[in-house]
C-alpha cells in the first residue's frame, strides 16, 4: 500500500500542477501567435474568444512583465482563462498617463475612448485639453503624483502607464481594483521594435486592423528611408542632447534612439557605447567624445525658439563645441512641436529628419518636420 502511494503522489503532483486560473490547462485551447518582426519584449496569441499579450521583463528577460487576457465586451467571460489580467475590450473610458499614447490613441481614431489623463501640460493634442475644458476628460493630475480620488470618481476600465525599473508596485492605484497596462514599449531595442506596440493598443482599443495597417505603411517607410541614407555620398558626425544640471544623458548603441541614428547612417558619436538605456556622463567626458561632431541635435521647452546665445547662457562650456561655433546645431522646441506624441510610434518621420541632417544632399519633399536650425540671435 505505501508503494502504491509512493507511486501515486508525483502523478497527483503532476495534475495539481496543471491547473491555472479557471481550470485545467488541457481544456485551454490552442492559440495561434501574430508574427512580431521588431518587437522583443512583446507576444500576441489569439484564441476563439480572447488574445493572451505577454509582455517580457525589459530588465529581467528571463522573467514576464505582465500578461493580460483581452476579451471582447459583447462576449461573455469564458469558463476558462490562463493566469493573467482580464482586460475587457474595447476600452470605452481608459486613463492615459502619458502624451505618447494619447496622441497613438487619438490616431487609432479611438480619441474619445479616452476618459482620463495625466500630465495634462505637457499634451500638445487639442482635443485633451477641450475634453478637459467640457468635462469629458477628467485631469487626473501628474504621473508622479496622480490624483486617487478623482481616478476613483472616474472608474476607468483600465489604467495605461510607462512602468520603470524596481518601482516597487503601484501603491494605492494597484488596489483600485482596475487594470494597469504597463506600457514598456520605451524599453524595446529599436525603432520599429517600440513602433510595433502599436499592434497591441490596436487591440486595447477595437482598431486592431487599422493599426495593423498603420504599422506597415510606418515600417515600409522607414525601411526605404533607410536604403535611401546607405547610399548617401556624404555623413555627418552626430552629437545628441543636452546635459541636465551637472549629467549629460547619453543614448547607448541598443536603444531605439541609438538605432535610429545607426539606420540614418550618421557617425553617431557614442555607436561604440553598446547598452540600452540612457548612460550619465560628465559634460568634460561628452566633450572628449564628441566635441568635435558635425552636427548637434537637441531638444528643449521654452515659450521662444532657442538661439545661439541662448544655448550659451544656459551653459558657457557648449560654446565649445564645433558644432556650435560652425552654427549647424538643431533644435525642436517641444513646447509647441508634437515630438513626443508622434515620433514613438512615427519613426519613419524622425528617420527623415536625421537624414536631411546628417546627409546634406538629402532633401526631401516634406522637408524638416521636427528640427531647425537655432536662430542667429
Amino acid at each position: 500500500m505505501k508503494h502504491f502511494i509512493a507511486l501515486l503522489f508525483p502523478v497527483l503532483l503532476l495534475l495539481a500542477s496543471c491547473r491555472g486560473a479557471g481550470g485545467s490547462s488541457a481544456s485551454l485551447p490552442e492559440g495561434d501567435t501574430l508574427v512580431m518582426r521588431y518587437a522583443e519584449n512583446l507576444t500576441l496569441v489569439t484564441y476563439p474568444d480572447y488574445t493572451v499579450a505577454t509582455l517580457r521583463n525589459p530588465w529581467d528577460t528571463l522573467k514576464t512583465l505582465s500578461t493580460y487576457i483581452l476579451v471582447p465586451k459583447d462576449k461573455a467571460l469564458p469558463r476558462t482563462l490562463p493566469q493573467g489580467t482580464v482586460v475587457r475590450v474595447p476600452l470605452s473610458k481608459s486613463l492615459v498617463y502619458s502624451a505618447v499614447h494619447c496622441g497613438l490613441v487619438e490616431e487609432l481614431g479611438a480619441a474619445k475612448q479616452i476618459g482620463g489623463v495625466c500630465d495634462v501640460k505637457y499634451m500638445h493634442r487639442p482635443f485633451v485639453h477641450e475634453g478637459c475644458r467640457q468635462g469629458t476628460i477628467v485631469d487626473c493630475g501628474t504621473s508622479a503624483n496622480p490624483d486617487i480620488e478623482r481616478i476613483i470618481d472616474l472608474h476607468p476600465d483600465a489604467i495605461l502607464l510607462s512602468p520603470y525599473q524596481n518601482n516597487n508596485g503601484y501603491g494605492r492605484l494597484a488596489k483600485l481594483d482596475i487594470p494597469i497596462i504597463e506600457c514598456a514599449d520605451y524599453m524595446e531595442t529599436s525603432a520599429l521594435g517600440r513602433a510595433e506596440w502599436m499592434r497591441f493598443y490596436g487591440l486595447l482599443y477595437g482598431a486592431s486592423r487599422y493599426a495593423d495597417s498603420l504599422f506597415v505603411q510606418v515600417e515600409e517607410r522607414y525601411k526605404r528611408l533607410k536604403t535611401r541614407a546607405m547610399f548617401s555620398s556624404t555623413c555627418y558626425s552626430l552629437l545628441t542632447d543636452m546635459k541636465y544640471g551637472s549629467v549629460w544623458y547619453i543614448s547607448g548603441a541598443d536603444t531605439p534612439m541609438g538605432r535610429l541614428y545607426e539606420d540614418a547612417s550618421g557617425r553617431y558619436a557614442f555607436a561604440d557605447l553598446k547598452q540600452g538605456g540612457a548612460v550619465p556622463m560628465s559634460f568634460e567626458a561628452v566633450y572628449d567624445k564628441a566635441g568635435e561632431s558635425d552636427v548637434w541635435i537637441i531638444k528643449y521647452n521654452r515659450p521662444q525658439d532657442m538661439s545661439y546665445d541662448d544655448l550659451k547662457a544656459e551653459y558657457a562650456g557648449y560654446a565649445r563645441f564645433k558644432a556650435f561655433k560652425e552654427h549647424r546645431v538643431y533644435g525642436c522646441n517641444t513646447a509647441r512641436i508634437p515630438y513626443y506624441e508622434e515620433t514613438p510610434f512615427h519613426p519613419d518621420r524622425l528617420l527623415a529628419d536625421m537624414i536631411q541632417i546628417l546627409h546634406p544632399e538629402i532633401r526631401l519633399e516634406d522637408g524638416l518636420r521636427y528640427f531647425s536650425l537655432l536662430e542667429e540671435k
